[in-house]
């Protein structure tokens, strides 16, 4: 990951794949992060038969373990086809460019297809989500 994308998670002070360990206990193991980036998806927003925006989503993936980290990333032309067949979903069902996002939906909705896709993955992390008209 760059050092801007770091900074923008509030993760640049921790080493990736390093010592760093989660607050909270449960999810992080004793080996640190392994964070997965990827990279951002857009999904149109279709309302009466017509496309009335699109819905754009960053996300980064706690592999949980470096194997796991290793064939999520062999995995990710799998993983981004669930990602976007979820969004596509999330945005036909719940989305609008005219009002906020439902980033808790569109957190279950993703999680749902991406442990489908890859049971080994710990958790997906909305990096940013944003509907606009277009």
């Amino acid at each position: 990951m760059r050092r801007e994308t770091l900074a923008a998670l509030g993760l640049a002070a921790l080493p990736l794949g390093g010592g760093a360990q989660a607050s909270g206990g449960g999810g992080a193991s004793a080996e640190g992060l392994h964070l997965v980036p990827m990279e951002e998806v857009t999904v149109p927003i279709i309302d009466a038969d017509r496309v009335n925006g699109a819905l754009t989503f960053k996300l980064v993936i706690d592999a949980g373990s470096a194997e796991v980290a290793t064939k999520i990333n062999g995995e990710m032309p799998v993983l981004r086809s669930a990602t976007i067949a979820a969004g596509l979903e999330f945005a036909r069902l719940n989305a609008s460019a005219l009002r906020a996002v439902d980033a808790q939906q569109l957190d279950q909705d993703l999680s749902a297809a991406l442990k489908a896709a890859e049971p080994g993955l710990q958790k997906v992390l909305i990096v940013e989500v944003e509907a606009r008209t277009g």
